[in-house]
């Protein structure tokens, strides 16, 4: 098989985790580990299927970057559980889920798969990093629309996208933005701009939905292309003019929060995937029986072991 790169939307993955699996499932200390659990399946699918040689795990260091809100307040506003004077603000995450997450890193850790985050920056901007500057064609699995602004045929980048769950992965690729959107992979950020997502806090340009924002794009490239029509009031109508010039303030910042970063300074990392020698084996076995992560366990184990098979 050719070399491949995985990349992983971590925290996007364990909340599906979490969710899909009972959180009766616990360790023997009575401490739930359902996401634990669920997550290495998740790997141990994806692994099967798609077959990456290389795999990172990328991580939210800060989920809502304060860069991010200072463009727009509302950012992520209804996910704030807490507001941190100094560090990222605190996500509304079940308790049960929260004590899950370190022993996610420690299970990743035990089988090899490294782990990257960036100071100030959410997943998403380490994953558009490293697939920007990735020479192997690349897999993102995530259930975020918003990486679809990454998709690329030239460079053999597409999305596996998990939103309609684990059975019912889809890929996307070029052809598939534009079925679904009517706009290319490399208009997406801007289309995501004028539509908004009230899941994000991100309000749009009022009165611009899905195709209307694809017609703009269309007929005038991208936003910048957008906004010059509607200042010269040529183009479009007086009333999607209007719309757009009253949104000016608003589309002046949304770009920048749209937009993954892709030009971070990340850790060099040895990603490829291997089987476990004898000491990791042990090692993952304690860390097993410790958790009671079980088959588990065995499975991501077994499915690394297949990584180099023919």
């Amino acid at each position: 098989m050719p070399d491949r790169l995985m990349l992983l939307d971590s925290a996007s993955l364990y909340f599906r985790a979490f969710y899909g699996v009972p959180d009766t499932v616990r360790a023997p200390d009575g401490t739930p580990v359902n996401a634990v659990r669920g997550f290495l399946d998740i790997i141990t699918k994806l692994v099967t299927l798609y077959r990456p040689t290389h795999l990172v795990a990328c991580w939210d260091d800060d989920w809502r970057p304060q860069w991010r809100v200072d463009l727009i307040p509302s950012y992520k506003t209804h996910r704030v559980a807490e507001v941190v004077e100094v560090g990222p603000d605190v996500e509304i995450v079940p308790d049960p889920l929260e004590v899950q997450v370190p022993i996610i890193r420690e299970t990743l850790g035990a089988v090899g798969i490294q782990i990257v985050g960036a100071a100030a920056h959410e997943a998403d901007d380490v994953i558009g990093t490293l697939a920007t500057t990735a020479t192997l064609p690349v897999d993102i699995v995530t259930g975020d629309r918003d990486l679809f602004q990454l998709v690329d045929d030239g460079r053999d980048v597409r999305v596996v996208y998990t939103a309609r769950g684990m059975s019912n992965l889809e890929i996307i690729t070029d052809q598939t933005v534009v079925t679904k959107y009517g706009v290319l992979p490399s208009q997406y950020a801007d289309f995501a701009t004028m539509r908004g997502d009230s899941s994000d806090g991100l309000p749009g340009v009022a009165g611009i939905g899905e195709k209307s924002a694809a017609t703009l794009l269309a007929a005038h490239g991208d936003l910048d292309g957008i906004i010059a029509a509607a200042e010269a009031g040529q183009g479009m109508s007086a009333g999607v003019a209007t719309k757009i010039t009253n949104a000016l303030p608003y589309l002046a910042v949304a770009p920048t929060v749209v937009e993954v970063v892709k030009n971070l300074d990340l850790p060099q990392v040895d990603s490829r995937l291997r089987p476990l020698d004898e000491q990791k084996r042990t090692n993952a076995a304690a860390l097993a029986e410790r958790w009671s992560l079980g088959a588990a366990m065995n499975r991501i184990i077994d499915a690394l072991d297949a990584v180099d098979a023919p």
